[in-house]
């Protein structure tokens, strides 16, 4: 890339000929976490993307190298936000480290780490409100569809109530708050439903069953009563997951249509960890996950002292992506 056409910047600094590195590696990752369930079924659900960290090494040359250097090494010091400029690309940035070696006044070798914030370039293609009212739909439709593979009473009556509430509303982007709110109120019903027969299911399948006649007091019938239960539980639970998710995606959805997402809020945390964020904010330890979304990461703890955008609205989507 070292040509006098090829211009990169970082906040006010300008590098220039064999100051500039050769390559710059861009790209990233999507965070998955895998959830390995009985009988070898495995539910992979997405976090969201992470831009890997932009680094490279050079050379700065001249009778201001030595300063030059100075000033991005106390960009690394005061840890804020600098503009990465090149071509046709724009990032968002902080220095996440700058190593650099004196060899003369006028020649200082360097290393350079940028971690990425945001994309300042990078496609937002807007949510149509077509778009968001068919994939509202359709994640009804398949919500029905699971719940009565799994067949419990309750949970096909509370899809229903939920069902009926989404079809009451023919265009959610153009809705009131109070329309959108009173699909929610059902939705988060079935999703705390779901929530607790995944709890429920997992204890079951955790239970010793020991054969019959081995130990006191427990006749085979019982034993056999004990199996049943856990291989229903295995057999239902895939389904329960697969039902989490999409309920998820319809509460993430609406909350899309409401516009809420978008009036993030900034906390200030350190030493603490997503949970006990989630359990202050919300009074629902469990809901770390919609502040673990909005942040683009999958540990809950929080290193150091760091600003973590919150979402008004938590959106227990089991991890999947709204689509």
């Amino acid at each position: 890339m070292a040509n006098t056409a090829f211009t990169l910047t970082l906040g006010s600094e300008t590098f220039q000929d064999f100051e500039i590195p050769e390559s710059i590696p861009l790209g990233g990752k999507q965070q998955l976490v895998a959830h390995q369930l009985p009988g070898g079924v495995r539910v992979v659900q997405a976090m969201g993307a992470e831009d890997e960290a932009i680094q490279w090494s050079g050379v700065f040359l001249g009778a201001t190298a030595l300063q030059r250097a100075r000033a991005i090494d106390l960009m690394r010091v005061e840890g804020k936000p600098q503009q990465l400029a090149f071509f046709e690309y724009k990032f968002r940035v902080i220095v996440k480290s700058f190593q650099y070696s004196v060899e003369q006044r006028y020649r200082v070798r360097y290393t350079l780490e940028l971690d990425v914030i945001e994309d300042s370039t990078r496609p937002r293609p807007a949510a149509k409100a077509a778009d968001l009212n068919a994939a509202i739909s359709a994640d009804a439709a398949k919500a029905g569809a699971i719940a009565a593979k799994v067949g419990d009473p309750k949970l096909t009556g509370l899809l229903k109530t939920m069902n009926d509430s989404i079809k009451s509303v023919s265009d959610f982007v153009q809705a009131g708050s109070k329309a959108i709110n009173g699909v929610l109120e059902p939705v988060r019903g079935v999703a705390t439903q779901v929530k607790g027969m995944i709890a429920e299911a997992g204890a079951t399948l955790q239970t010793v069953t020991t054969l019959g006649g081995i130990l006191p007091n427990n006749p085979v019938a019982q034993q056999a009563a004990r199996l049943t239960k856990q291989l229903d539980a295995a057999v239902k639970l895939p389904d329960l997951h697969q039902l989490q998710a999409v309920v998820g995606r319809i509460e993430a959805n609406l909350t899309r249509a409401s516009g809420a997402v978008t009036s993030l809020q900034k906390v200030v945390v350190g030493g603490e960890n997503l949970f006990k964020l989630a359990a202050k904010t919300y009074g629902d330890a469990t809901k770390w996950i919609a502040i673990a979304q909005a942040n683009k990461v999958t540990d809950p703890n929080v290193s150091g002292v760091q600003s973590v955008a919150v979402p008004p609205s938590p959106v227990d989507s089991g991890g999947a992506p709204v689509q």
